[in-house]
C-alpha cells in the first residue's frame, strides 16, 4: 500500500507541476496580448467620448445657423414689404407718365411731364 500511496503522491506532484507550468506559460502568452486589447479599448473610448462632444458642439452650431437663418429670412421679407411699397408708388408714378400725351418734341414733352412730376 506504501507503494500505491507513493504513486498516487508522485502524480498529484506531476499534475500540480503541469498545472504551474501551463499557467506560467499562459500568462506569459496572452498577457501582452490582453494589454494590447485593453489599450484599445481605452483608445476607442477615448475617441468615442471625443466624437460625442464633437457632435454636440456641431448640434449647438447647426442650431445657431438654424436662427440666424430665421433672422435673416425675416429681414429679407420686411425689406421686400418696403421694397415692395416703394416700388407700388413708383409703378404707378411710371404708368402716370406713360399714359400721359404731350404734343411736340418727344424731349421737350418728357422734360415736361419729368419737371412735372417732380414738381419742379
Amino acid at each position: 500500500m506504501n507503494a500505491w500511496a507513493l504513486r498516487l503522491a508522485g502524480d498529484g506532484l506531476l499534475i500540480l507541476l503541469g498545472t504551474a507550468v501551463g499557467t506560467w506559460v499562459t500568462t506569459h502568452h496572452f498577457r501582452p496580448l490582453l494589454d494590447d486589447q485593453q489599450n484599445q479599448v481605452a483608445q476607442c473610448t477615448a475617441a468615442r467620448d471625443n466624437l460625442a462632444g464633437l457632435a454636440t458642439e456641431q448640434g449647438r452650431a447647426i442650431g445657431d445657423l438654424m436662427l440666424a437663418a430665421t433672422g435673416r429670412q425675416a429681414a429679407a421679407e420686411q425689406a421686400v414689404g418696403v421694397a415692395r411699397a416703394s416700388a407700388d408708388t413708383d409703378y404707378a408714378a411710371a404708368n402716370r407718365l406713360q399714359q400721359e400725351r404731350t404734343g411736340g418734341d418727344q424731349c421737350a414733352a418728357a422734360t415736361s411731364i419729368i419737371d412735372k412730376e417732380l414738381d419742379l
